[in-house]
């Protein structure tokens, strides 16, 4: 606080020895520890103790805001020359306040004009809670905004700065500022020793008021050395609002700045490093030369009024003074130490930014801003780790996995040597087609196999394109020839070998009646079944492009750190096929087609032991089934499971398809070939074909038919007789025991039998005559009707007795 009294006289009548005289004084009034409760009480005894005061000098913005808001009410000017709160702006709270240092939000024009001078987009907050830091920070957010920079990182900390200096490092904050008083810098930045936010990587902006040894000052509120301290903050840059004019002109004092520098290191009598406030004494002599300047004004004014600034009191009625004074203050404009003093219309200070890094332990200017004509002096003194200016954040590196081209030639050699050999077994299937062994095992259906298998193989190309050799744009078509390629290669391969089977196990299990009309073969019934599954492949797979169709998908993988100190990440990326719904329809595909393959395996098991001349390579298509099933329900869900694996993924893929087709073409197509080459069938069967066509085989088939009726017609006839003959013996038995107890009955009546028993054999024997006959023929004689012994020769009956 200060009494104005002794300032009314002109300011050349001030010597600088008086005035200098005052400014300790006029510096521990306002508080040197920025305490606003002690300011409370200073400001009462000032204003209940004589003199009069007409205006308050207060230090720093703690205080300032504390007696800029109660300072109206006993009309006072408040005028400060260390406060730099972005709040005491506000005119409708502080309607009497003026400042020579100007307000800390003209910081952030200068924060904003590096930013973009470096490139940076993404910066990261640190502040102590205090209401200057605050509102310093909402300016800077909303100025940042505008810019089109990004604050992605924000922390506040009232005592303890350890949990944000922390999170910090872990959110991956490279370009920090930090907004906190010289006691908590200490602590900060003890902390960002001890988690490395520091070096290369990293740029700290700072407040430039602090004093030039901040960092080497003994603090018992750290455990960190002065040399840890020291490579902590090494290269940091500060602004700070420039307090010395760099013209070095002589202004209204008729002093230069660095001769008031001189003539105030003379005063301290100490280092200025270790000089709180040291930065901001030019300040506070230009705010003594503008409150003398505006009092001068002030008494001019007043005495054209018959007043005097003596006249002045606390009391509201008489406002007359602190307006003219009020006029005066916000007209000032002259030259002091500290540059150009002018106020703008919140009553605060404008002028130029110095912009320092700070170098080797001492700090170096790199540059001037003056933000009120967006003019920057840049010196080109900066000096980084790496050279360059770091980047606001880890730079990320998208790298695409690409399918090894070793891996993709290797099997696309197979799959081409593969589709070779489908067409060698079609055209040899369709040269020999008039061959009878060929014709019994359904030429057609083995040439739709052998299309299928091409059409399979031909998929493996498209499986292995990539973004190495194509574009984006070309990823929906390659994802559609993958899908239809194999379907219809699926449903025409397998679908032909499925239709055999299905034919044999349906004939092969029918009752009798029914196989006679099955065993006559029908062709277009098989290319019907196949038809079918193919028509169902093709209409699942046109669905399923027109309501959800394949797209280019990139899949993301956990970053990596490559080799070096490099400040990259590396981000792997997969390309993929997929749509919307990609799950839903793998589930209807393999739920069909898997049900299919189980089906064929089932049929090929229960046909194993079937033999038949109509389709004479059942067994062989049931070994193919078993292999194609087996890799097919091995394959599906691995590839799923190894999908973010691109070389896996293909390669169960691919080999999985070419197997199948090799060992498909193999068992159902060299087994032929290795049959008509060795027994020359080719050109027996041609020949005979030429001279008698087709009636040679039409009339083998007529008379195996003739052959299999009759046959069929004499067991017929077997079995009646054989039933017949069961009933004749039925009979027999029942009239031989009627007439026995009759025969038994009258010869009892006539003469008993005479009974003997065998005392040796211990058994009873009777004395029947042994002329009586006892076994008569079931078959009546041509002669008549009497059964005899003799009429039984060629009888199909035993004699029961003797």
């Amino acid at each position: 606080m200060a009494q104005i009294l002794p300032l009314t006289h002109a300011p050349g009548a001030i010597d600088s020895g008086r005035l200098t005289h005052r400014l300790p004084r006029l510096w521990d009034a306002g508080g040197n520890q920025c305490d606003p409760g002690k300011s409370t009480k200073y400001l009462y005894e000032l204003l209940y103790n004589d003199p009069m005061k007409i205006v308050l000098m207060p230090g720093c913005s703690g205080v300032s805001t504390l007696v800029a808001e109660a300072a109206r009410m006993w009309n006072l000017i408040v005028l400060s020359y260390g406060s730099s709160s972005p709040a005491l702006s506000n005119r409708q709270r502080f309607p009497t306040f003026f400042r020579t240092h100007p307000s800390a939000t003209l910081h952030n024009p200068t924060r904003v004009k590096l930013f973009k001078r470096w490139g940076w987009t993404k910066i990261a907050t640190i502040q102590q809670t205090t209401e200057v830091f605050t509102s310093t920070l909402d300016d800077l957010e909303e100025r940042v905004k505008e810019a089109g920079i990004e604050i992605s990182v924000r922390q506040s900390f009232l005592t303890d700065p350890g949990v944000a200096v922390k999170n910090l490092k872990r959110q991956d904050a490279r370009i920090i500022v930090g907004l906190f008083y010289e006691t908590e810098a200490r602590k900060v930045f003890c902390e960002v020793y001890k988690e490395k936010l520091y070096g290369k990587k990293y740029v700290w902006f700072l407040i430039g008021w602090y004093a030039d040894n901040w960092f080497k000052i003994q603090d018992n509120n750290i455990n960190c050395t002065v040399q840890s301290m020291t490579e902590a903050v090494e290269g940091h840059l500060t602004t700070e609002i420039l307090m010395v004019n760099p013209t070095n002109s002589r202004g209204i004092s008729k002093m230069t700045s660095q001769e008031f520098l001189e003539k105030l290191q003379e005063v301290i009598n100490k280092s200025p490093e270790e000089t709180g406030g040291y930065q901001e004494a030019p300040l506070a002599y230009d705010a003594i030369w503008a409150l003398a300047l505006a009092l001068n004004k002030t008494a001019q004014e007043l005495e054209k009024k018959q007043m005097r600034l003596e006249q002045f009191n606390y009391h509201s009625q008489n406002r007359d003074i602190t307006e003219e004074l009020y006029k005066a203050m916000n007209s000032s404009s002259f030259d002091g130490v500290s540059g150009h003093v002018v106020f703008d219309a919140s009553g605060s200070r404008m002028a130029w930014t110095m912009i320092e890094q700070l170098q080797d332990g001492k700090y170096v200017k790199i540059g001037y801003y003056d933000s009120t004509n967006d003019n920057m002096s840049y010196f080109g003194t900066d000096r980084w780790f790496g050279g360059v200016p770091p980047a606001d954040h880890t730079k990320v590196i998208p790298t695409f996995r690409y399918l090894s081209q070793k891996l993709f030639v290797s099997v696309s050699v197979l799959a081409g040597l593969g589709i070779l050999l489908g067409v060698i077994c079609l055209t040899f299937n369709i040269y020999n087609s008039n061959v009878r062994y060929i014709q019994n095992s359904q030429p057609y259906l083995n040439n739709m196999t052998a299309v299928g298998c091409t059409l399979a193989l031909a998929a493996v190309f498209p499986l292995g394109l990539d973004g190495y050799h194509i574009r984006k744009w070309h990823f929906p078509f390659v994802c559609q020839a993958r899908v239809w390629l194999l379907g219809l290669g699926f449903s025409l391969a397998y679908g032909s070998m499925f239709t055999k089977i299905w034919w044999v196990h349906t004939v092969f299990t029918k009752k009798v009646e029914k196989k006679e009309k099955q065993k006559h073969l029908e062709p277009w019934k098989l290319y019907a079944t196949v038809s079918v599954l193919l028509g169902i492949d093709v209409l699942t797979l046109a669905v399923w492009q027109i309501v959800d169709p394949l797209h280019r998908t990139v899949e993301e993988f956990t970053k990596e750190a490559p080799a070096g100190d490099q400040d990259v990440l590396i981000l792997p990326q997969l390309e993929h096929c997929s749509s919307n719904k990609m799950n839903t329809w793998l589930g209807i595909v393999y739920g069909y087609k898997g049900l299919l393959l189980l089906l064929g395996i089932f049929l090929a098991y229960e046909t194993k032991s079937v033999s038949t001349e109509k389709i004479n390579d059942h067994r062989a298509v049931g070994m193919a089934i078993y292999n194609v099933a087996v890799l097919c329900m091995i394959t599906a869900p691995v590839t799923m499971i190894v999908s973010s694996q691109q070389d896996a993924a293909f390669a169960f893929a691919s080999l999985a398809v070419v197997f199948s087709v090799y060992i498909t073409l193999v068992v159902l197509f060299v087994p032929k070939m290795r049959r008509l080459i060795t027994r020359g069938e080719w050109q027996s069967e041609q020949q005979d074909t030429m001279k008698t066509g087709s009636s040679t085989n039409n009339n083998d088939e007529e008379k195996s038919r003739q052959l299999e009726k009759e046959n069929r017609e004499l067991e017929k006839i077997i079995a009646e007789k054989e039933e017949r003959i069961s009933e004749l013996r039925q009979q027999l038995y029942e009239r031989q025991q009627l007439r026995s107890r009759r025969r038994t009955s009258t010869a009892a009546k006539e003469n008993p039998p005479d009974i003997h028993y065998n005392n040796s054999a211990g058994t009873v024997s009777s004395l029947y005559q042994p002329h009586m006959p006892l076994v008569k023929c079931l078959v009546p004689s041509e002669q008549g009707s009497k059964l005899g012994r003799n009429n039984c020769e060629g009888s199909r009956v035993h004699l029961l007795y003797k």
